[in-house]
């Protein structure tokens, strides 16, 4: 780590990392984009949707469902999951206010390293 970047700092980001994680997956952004179009939606659902293996269809719940971007809630023997929208639009800002800080970054590193240096000469 950094000696100028305090632990501390770094745990604030802790939850943008693992949204940004939990969306690092094909069928996990596919899982959001079924259910999001849905009022809610059990495990099965998502299951007939994606085509996969039960046990691996509700492991990628659990990790959105860690990550906060799904909100489970128990309905008898199953389980019925939505999108939190609330924290999925605060990943998305995040994630827009780190672009713009890095590019913003990047500019101010073009302009200082042209300090003082001048273009070709230009003829009268």
């Amino acid at each position: 780590m950094r000696q100028d970047v305090k632990p501390e700092f770094c745990c604030a980001h802790k939850p943008m990392a693992l949204g940004l994680a939990a969306l690092s997956h094909p069928a996990r952004i596919e899982i959001l984009r079924h259910v999001s179009g849905l009022h809610a939606s059990c495990c099965k659902d998502v299951v007939g949707h994606l085509r996969l293996a039960q046990s691996t269809v509700s492991q990628h719940l659990k990790v959105l469902v860690e990550a906060g971007l799904l909100r489970m809630r128990p309905e008898g023997q199953s389980s019925r999951y939505e999108v939190d929208t609330e924290a999925l639009g605060s990943l998305a800002s995040e994630l827009a206010e780190l672009a713009s800080a890095c590019s913003n970054a990047q500019n101010m590193k073009s302009l200082h390293s042209n300090d003082g240096k001048r273009g070709p000469a230009l003829n009268d």
